[in-house]
């Protein structure tokens, strides 16, 4: 071959091999840039760099490093020293302490970002729930760039500032979580306490009262030749004894299950005061008398209230029962009302043996069991007290308490007046 013919076939490979060159520097060129844009657009969805300018962008974007991760693979274990900052392509991870897991991060969402400018060890361990691809920004070229670009640092503050905010919400709602919870629990244990009670009552309040009268009634049966008409009297009377309190026992059961099923509908109307003072007196006249204990009625007639009939009249009953079983033979009890506002204060008060102290703050309560003997040894399971309580407040009132040892009790309860 001629030299000439040589050095063209040259001057054609080296043209050539140039313009492959140069082909391929283009293509990658190309890919980069697309490359570039992809991770810009990214980085626009990521809250600290979302208010950066495009020449930040860029630069960021350039200074992104690839991560692929496998699944179940860790990114980094908690204690790590590993200064950067994750942004996920495709994939999701789990932030967890062991079996706990703190939160699931997915596609676009990004994590690591307080050790762009916090030296400190990794708090938790981030693993791989799937195939993941992930893009790093190092702490040392986010300094890099921030230090050339203060819009940087005034970026990274406001979006910090605004996770700090959602961070804040995000507690607060916990905290209105936490105390719905602890309210919850409160009345799921009111609900055991009640639960317990109805059992304790059941079991032991209401059956010895009949298995006193049972017991008396086959005493009888098979003895009744042997006693006296004295004696059988005797047994009359306490049969009539025991057979009236397991009937008030029921009774008050009955009304109890009723307002905790919530089938006690409040039925309000017009109620004259005086006349249930006067009704609910002469309910308890004899056992007034027979204890010699005194019962007056401070209040005037035509003083209306906004009630229901039937449960106002149940709590001056048991208020007033209990004033006579725990008032010495002598006593007197003072029924009396005082209007306030919009309100009628009902006051009944008596000069009996009083009631300790540490069993005030106890004696609405379901589960305190407080259950007292009368001066003439009557019994009680302190139920009436519930009952007043929630039926003076389904009429919109309040009840309260103040006694004094030796001295007496004053029970106090509110009752809408009637406006016409």
């Amino acid at each position: 071959m001629h030299i000439s013919n040589i050095i063209a076939t040259l001057h054609i490979a080296i043209r050539n091999n140039i313009l492959h060159q140069l082909f391929i520097k283009m293509i990658r060129e190309i890919s980069e840039r697309k490359k570039t844009k992809d991770r810009i657009e990214i980085l626009k969805g990521v809250a600290i760099f979302s208010e950066s300018n495009t020449l930040i962008l860029n630069e960021l974007a350039t200074s992104l490093t690839e991560v692929e991760i496998e699944e179940f693979e860790e990114v980094f274990h908690k204690g790590d020293r590993l200064n950067a900052m994750y942004i996920i392509v495709s994939g999701s991870v789990i932030v967890h302490d062991d079996e706990h897991i703190f939160t699931k991060f997915g596609v676009n969402d990004f994590f690591g970002e307080y050790s762009l400018i916090d030296s400190s060890v990794r708090s938790a361990t981030v693993t791989a729930q799937e195939r993941t691809h992930l893009l790093r920004l190092n702490q040392e070229d986010f300094f890099k760039i921030m230090e050339n670009n203060v819009e940087v640092s005034k970026a990274i503050l406001k979006a910090l500032i605004k996770r700090l905010r959602n961070n804040n919400i995000l507690e607060e709602k916990l905290t209105k979580n936490q105390i719905k919870i602890v309210k919850q629990k409160k009345e799921l244990e009111e609900l055991n306490a009640t639960k317990d009670k109805f059992f304790t009552i059941i079991a032991h309040d209401l059956k010895n009262p009949f298995n006193t009268v049972i017991g008396l009634t086959e005493l009888l049966m098979e003895r009744y030749n042997t006693y006296d008409i004295s004696k059988i009297i005797e047994f009359i009377k306490q049969i009539n004894k025991f057979s009236n309190n397991a009937f008030n026992l029921l009774e008050d059961l009955l009304q109890w299950a009723k307002s905790q099923t919530g089938r006690m509908e409040v039925k309000p109307e017009r109620v004259d005061l005086y006349e249930l003072f006067i009704e609910n007196k002469n309910l308890l006249e004899d056992k007034s008398i027979k204890k010699d204990i005194k019962i007056n009625v401070e209040s005037i007639s035509k003083e209306y209230a906004f009630i229901d009939r039937n449960m106002i009249s149940t709590v001056i009953r048991n208020l007033l029962s209990n004033a006579v079983k725990f008032t010495k033979s002598g006593g007197e009890i003072n029924l009396r009302t005082n209007k306030q506002g919009d309100h009628f204060k009902v006051e009944i008060s008596d000069n009996g043996i009083g009631i300790p102290e540490e069993n005030l703050i106890k004696i609405f309560k379901i589960d305190a069991n407080i259950s007292t003997l009368g001066t003439e040894e009557e019994s009680g399971t302190g139920l009436g007290l519930i009952i007043s309580k929630e039926f003076v407040e389904k009429n919109n009132g309040t009840i309260s308490v103040s006694s004094k040892e030796g001295e007496g009790t004053t029970f106090q309860f509110t009752v809408p007046v009637y406006n016409d």
